[in-house]
């Protein structure tokens, strides 16, 4: 998901926020987990009833690795990346990294590699990729608006 806000008073500059996209909200992630592990542990329970010793302690290892799984899947989405560009700087911070990157946007350069794939920023020998975690068509779209905002910020655009 792109964000774009306006990001200075005085309408110059702007901010990307990036967030992988969510399917499912935190408690519709319970109710998944509650539904796989009930429909697990009801068939545990039949297997126990006809004979199966085993079938409650590999449900319950089951249910283990289960909640690991979402757990991860939901961690990953708490990702996030801004892109702040402004006449001054060009900066991108990520949500556990902090600033990663800070450039003129003058020297700023836009590399889209293998027809969108990649996208990345770099200046002076350093390079940092952006919106790795973003569908094809998002990247697509974050490349024109980059390309966009950093023209203006350079004043390449006039």
């Amino acid at each position: 998901m792109i964000e774009v806000v306006p990001s200075s008073c005085d309408g110059h500059g702007a901010q990307l926020r990036l967030r992988p996209p969510r399917a499912l909200t935190r408690r519709q992630f319970v109710m998944l987990f509650a539904a796989l592990s009930g429909a697990m542990w009801v068939v545990a329970v039949l297997g126990w009833w006809g004979g199966n010793a085993f079938a409650p302690a590999f449900a319950l290892l089951h249910s283990a690795i289960v909640a690991t799984a979402l757990h991860a899947s939901w961690r990953q989405g708490d990702r996030g990346e801004e892109i702040r560009i402004g006449p001054d700087a060009v900066e991108v911070t990520t949500s556990g990294g902090g600033l990663v990157f800070r450039a003129h946007p003058y020297w700023v350069r836009l590399d889209i590699e293998r027809g969108g794939e990649r996208i990345s920023l770099a200046s002076s020998g350093r390079q940092v990729q952006v919106g790795d975690f973003l569908g094809p068509a998002e990247r697509r779209g974050l490349a024109e608006t980059l390309q966009d905002l950093l023209a203006a910020a350079s004043g390449r655009n006039r």
